[in-house]
């Protein structure tokens, strides 16, 4: 997945250490919980070498795991994952959000409607216990041992939504398209049930043809880029910075630390 998840050129990951990256198989079951205790884990052993270290990304609810802990969900099995995981593959996502609306209107009404993961996941634990997702919801605030400075990076929405649609281009150059159909016979699994590969799922599946897949490509890459500025607006501990502030970041940085 190397195009597909925009990876880090080699010659960057050789100069700067980097973890979480080529770390786990497709095959793998793996999940935010598993994340949240793998970093949590890496920082206790890192941070005797380095000081500070950047987590960088990506997913919000991600990165809120390992800045503010998880709440305490209760352990499903795993046959209501399958389950639901056809019901996507058979159905489509319209399913799976007209069954979320009506078991949880409340988890329906925050969540992204169009990420599949999350609405699987919300609905296993609706159905496995019978009581809303959003109940068990509490956003208790772990105590983390390591003090965060919270960075976000944020452009005119022209000149992102254009980088954007450049960047799908690069990837489609470097053969994105190649690599998604070497994967096609592992498109049911967790880790393929994102943008960048389920748009070019639909083009070898002849739902429609290359250029509406690269179509959908970028409008949904677009979405999702739109979808983590909305998350990150909520935390209020965000300071927020061009990426071209680049002395203005650094100097934030060292007066939070004290330097």
């Amino acid at each position: 997945m190397d195009i597909g998840t925009a990876k880090p050129p080699l010659e960057l990951l050789k100069r700067i250490p980097h973890y979480m990256i080529d770390s786990h198989s497709i095959h793998d079951e793996y999940d935010v919980r598993r994340f949240e205790l793998d970093v949590l884990t890496l920082l206790e052993q890192k941070f005797s070498e380095y000081n500070p270290i950047i987590l960088t990304g990506g997913s919000g609810l991600y990165i809120d795991s390992v800045a503010n802990g998880l709440d305490n969900m209760p352990e499903i099995e795993p046959k209501w994952r399958h389950q639901l995981t056809n019901q996507f593959q058979t159905e489509g996502i319209s399913a799976l959000q007209e069954l979320l609306s009506t078991l949880d209107p409340t988890y329906y009404g925050q969540v992204d409607t169009q990420n599949p993961q999350r609405l699987i996941r919300a609905l296993e634990v609706c159905l496995a216990t019978g009581k809303p997702f959003s109940s068990f919801r509490t956003r208790n605030r772990e105590n983390r041992p390591f003090s965060i400075i919270k960075i976000a990076l944020i452009r005119e929405r022209t000149e992102l939504y254009d980088r954007i649609d450049h960047r799908v281009d690069l990837m489609i150059e470097q053969g994105l398209f190649e690599e998604a159909e070497a994967l096609y016979p592992f498109r049911h699994l967790n880790a393929l049930q994102t943008v960048g590969y389920t748009e070019i799922f639909g083009f070898l599946e002849g739902c429609y043809d290359r250029a509406e897949a690269i179509r959908l490509l970028k409008r949904n890459s677009r979405r999702y880029a739109k979808r983590q500025l909305t998350w990150l607006r909520r935390d209020p501990d965000y300071r927020w910075f061009h990426p071209d502030q680049l002395e203005e970041i650094i100097s934030f940085v060292e007066d939070q630390m004290g330097r």
